[in-house]
């Protein structure tokens, strides 16, 4: 899988990508991260990616020939030029659908996904109606940018290509979110002694499967 990430600042993620699961996964050639910046793209000599709204208003909005040219760019230069890549362009957008692992999970089936991240007012519409396949919100809030988003995209769907957890079973979309529990059995907090549920120290792991189900 290539995640594809365009940006104006191609190394806000770095940090978060260089670090456990997706840097191991990345050192295993699992998947490939790569930034573009989209300054790169533009054909002034100031490298401008944005300007004012038509109908006024405040902000500046990223130009969409700009967008346009940095996408095409990247679907013409595949990694393996022997197979035919199998691409999809996203932009996050708080229009778009609703992110979740369903979504993650038919995404993961791609060769390759570009995701444009917008800033400031937006981003010119006809990016949404001619350049991306899809419009992707990650929440009813507001970022400042769609890099955020974007980490948060390729952390849930690297997490169902086949390699990049060390068990199937790790998925939480296969094993459920239930309470969990370490050692020690007895700790004190906020003065007062705590212990684990008395079944998950019992062995008997019949009734352990069905309790962690119950409180699912």
């Amino acid at each position: 899988m290539i995640f594809n990430i365009i940006t104006i600042f191609p190394k806000i993620l770095d940090s978060y990508f260089s670090e456990s699961i997706l840097k191991r996964a990345q050192s295993k050639k699992l998947i490939y991260i790569k930034t573009h910046n989209l300054r790169d793209f533009t054909l002034d000599k100031h490298h401008k990616v944005d300007d004012t709204p038509y109908g006024g208003g405040p902000g500046m909005v990223f130009k969409a020939d700009v967008i346009d040219r940095a996408v095409n760019k990247i679907i013409r230069q595949p990694a393996n030029k022997n197979k035919k890549i199998k691409s999809r362009t996203i932009l996050f957008s708080l229009r778009g659908k609703k992110f979740n692992s369903k979504v993650a999970k038919r995404l993961s089936k791609y060769d390759q996904l570009i995701l444009i991240c917008g800033r400031y007012e937006g981003v010119d519409e006809r990016v949404a109606e001619y350049v991306a396949d899809e419009e992707i919100s990650i929440g009813d809030f507001v970022l400042s940018g769609g890099e955020l988003a974007a980490g948060v995209l390729v952390d849930a769907v690297s997490r169902f290509i086949p390699g990049v957890l060390g068990k199937l079973e790790s998925l939480e979309e296969i094993k459920g979110s239930y309470p969990v529990y370490t050692k020690p059995e007895f700790v004190s907090i906020a003065g007062k002694n705590r212990t684990v549920p008395s079944i998950l120290l019992s062995g008997n792991h019949k009734k352990i499967d069905e309790w962690r189900i119950k409180h699912k």
